[in-house]
């Protein structure tokens, strides 16, 4: 038997946007993005939603106006994405937030992480409202952002995780300096050209998440990347690049 997709194509409005059925199931309307349905030209065709990689800034606004209708709400929670640890609990839309995680209980917030070959990770809690969501590449994974979201949880057996669509290991070769930061995980790297390696963000991060304390049933990896920049922006396979976004909301009963 083939197994179930990780996220399902389902239109929007102009978007077709990509729902994850794992957290709808917990309550959560998650979904990701692609680079269609936007008005944004050149590298940003057409989605982008990243207004820190030189597009248009009404392009982008009009693109963000988009996805939040998409989401139901009139605005998206976006930070400022720093590569650190920092997890902001969230209360309201209105805010200058910076860091690389967003938490909240509300239902009426929709959380956003912007990506461009970075893995976006959506976290919900069976057991409460509580929902967040990462932006974990490399330096984050080696920070500890995912540490700092599972904590802000009561209980980590409870949560599910879905790390969404990034790059592939066979299309991320790092050098050494990156490599020694994750020689200790099992699989994470393969030796390449040189004194390169090739590095597996989704594995590194289920393996962090299990190592903090997730059920590995409850772990779910985006069956997508971003090789090539085709449906997803990937800043690998062209610069400058849009970005795109995991976009969660809680779901009123």
């Amino acid at each position: 038997m083939p197994s179930k997709p990780s996220m399902i194509p389902e239109v929007r409005g102009a978007l077709t946007v990509h729902v994850i059925p794992a957290a709808a199931r917990l309550g959560v309307d998650a979904f990701v993005t692609d680079r269609f349905g936007g008005v944004s030209e050149g590298p940003y065709e057409s989605l982008n939603l990243g207004g820190h990689v030189g597009d248009d800034v009404e392009r982008v606004r009009e693109n963000r106006r988009r996805v939040a209708r998409a989401a139901n709400v009139d605005e998206l929670v976006i930070m400022r994405q720093v590569h650190g640890r920092n997890v902001l609990d969230v209360t309201s839309a209105g805010g200058d937030f910076e860091g690389d995680g967003l938490f909240s209980s509300s239902n009426e917030l929709a959380l956003a992480v912007l990506v461009a070959d970075c893995v976006p990770v959506l976290i919900v809690d069976a057991h409460s409202n509580d929902f967040a969501v990462v932006h974990a590449g490399w330096r984050g994974l080696h920070a500890g952002v995912l540490s700092s979201a599972v904590a802000r949880f009561n209980d980590a057996s409870s949560l599910f995780a879905f790390l969404g669509p990034a790059i592939s290991r066979e299309r991320y070769q790092v050098g050494p300096e990156v490599a020694a930061h994750f020689s200790d995980v099992p699989g994470a790297l393969l030796d390449d050209t040189g004194d390169r390696s090739l590095l597996d963000l989704h594995l590194i991060g289920a393996y962090q998440l299990r190592r903090l304390g997730l059920d590995d049933a409850n772990i779910v990896t985006s069956d997508q990347c971003t090789d090539g920049g085709d449906l997803f922006f990937s800043d690998r396979a062209a610069r400058p690049c849009g970005r795109f976004a995991l976009v969660a909301k809680r779901v009123v009963a």
